[in-house]
């Protein structure tokens, strides 16, 4: 089963107005590990297309690389009025209280509506869902959307299947009331889960990640495929009229995979994956961060985000890219 929003639609559209992203200054390379791991540099490419990743150390909390990418995200909108905070993470950095408050207050935006999300590497597309809602609602006028992820931490330390794929990240986007007709408006998200499948991606505790790899492989191309198909019809796009895909950067086979089953030419698919691997709900956010800094992606490029994630959850959304310098 999968949910339609309506961001995008008619009068007090969701706009995305401006971005940020925060990766910890610490690199680990393959090489890095294989110096420890019964694996090789070969290996992981040709299996993940990821030759480093970033991981924060014990100091660098979950928290605080949210602040760090909101507060470039919200420094560029500094004339839009945020009421409204929503923070998608799998790692919060506690189990209660939730991590938003706490993001919220040492941005400065004490007293809005502050909450945590968790729907694993989907996050930052249900998040972006709600954040439309509360705009569709007329509950804000603006709101700020978090995507952060600590999944170095996950992984048991000696697994050499699991390693290898996680670093850590957050991205942040600022959504205001507007138009369908600008450049920034979201269109429908669709949204999806299916618990009977939950054992696939499990973690009871950092450290315990499992995951059973053929199968997850096998739901995320379908499940995104599936999702981009029907957020690209709610919108009324063709898939030829898409200029970049943004899936979720799992890994580089499965998304590879997910653009051929659309039809997408591989050059209109957007990656990172191989400089910062899996970032969760930081993925989508980060990546569009970095193509919009690199001229990946320019003003009036017609998107399609699409994520898959531990659940099982999945979605997908459009959004033509604005001007974020004007």
């Amino acid at each position: 089963m999968s949910a339609h929003g309506a961001a995008g639609r008619g009068e007090g559209a969701t706009v995305l107005c401006s971005i940020g992203a925060a990766l910890p200054e610490t690199v680990v390379t393959n090489a890095d590990l294989t110096a420890r791991l019964d694996t090789t540099h070969k290996w992981i490419r040709s299996r993940t297309g990821i030759a480093q990743r970033h991981v924060a150390g014990t100091d660098l909390t979950t928290g605080d690389l949210a602040v760090q990418a909101a507060r470039k995200a919200l420094a560029r909108s500094s004339s839009v009025p945020v009421q409204a905070l929503v923070l998608a993470t799998t790692t919060p950095d506690r189990c209660c209280p939730a991590t938003a408050p706490a993001v919220a207050d040492r941005l400065g935006l004490r007293g809005i509506a502050a909450f945590d999300l968790a729907a694993g590497c989907t996050g930052f597309l249900y998040a972006l869902a709600t954040a439309a809602g509360l705009i569709a609602a007329s509950t804000v006028e603006a709101v700020v959307v978090i995507g952060v992820d600590r999944l170095a931490t996950l992984p048991d330390p000696d697994d050499r299947t699991t390693v290898p794929l996680f670093g850590d990240g957050a991205g942040a986007v600022v959504l205001r009331r507007g138009t369908a007709a600008e450049h920034g408006a979201l269109g429908p998200v669709v949204l999806g889960s299916d618990g009977s499948h939950a054992d696939l991606i499990r973690a009871r505790h950092p450290g315990a990640l499992r995951m059973e790899g053929a199968e997850v492989f096998r739901h995320a191309v379908d499940r995104m495929s599936t999702a981009s198909r029907q957020a690209a019809a709610a919108a009324g796009w063709a898939l030829d009229d898409v200029d970049r895909l943004v899936p979720h950067q799992a890994n580089a086979r499965i998304t590879g995979f997910t653009a051929r089953r659309l039809g997408i030419p591989d050059d209109r698919r957007l990656h990172n994956v191989e400089h910062v691997g899996n970032t969760g709900a930081a993925s989508i956010p980060l990546l569009l961060a970095q193509a919009a800094a690199d001229g990946r992606i320019t003003p009036g490029h017609r998107l399609l985000l699409t994520a898959f994630g531990a659940g099982l959850t999945w979605g997908a959304t459009t959004l033509t890219w604005p001007d974020l310098n004007r």
